[in-house]
């Protein structure tokens, strides 16, 4: 596993000293985790603008729910 040196607030230090009560072996998987949770949250959210981007693209193009009627005639229910 790679090491990186970094720093961190006053309060952010004393968080990750309690590791124990959170049921972490130590402090770098609690703070993997917590990036792992972070980098979750920001896909998440990229995820859910493309979407968003998607269905608004959708509802204002005619052609485009047309062309989806078309591909989805025929298909079961």
């Amino acid at each position: 596993m790679r090491q990186a040196k970094f720093s961190v607030k006053e309060e952010q230090a004393y968080f990750l000293n309690s590791f124990k009560a959170y049921g972490f072996k130590d402090k770098s998987s609690m703070l993997r985790t917590a990036i792992d949770h972070f980098k979750n949250k920001l896909e998440l959210e990229n995820l859910r603008k493309s979407a968003e981007l998607y269905s608004e693209i959708y509802s204002e193009n005619d052609n485009l729910r047309e062309l989806t009627e078309t591909a989805i005639t025929g298909w079961p229910e």
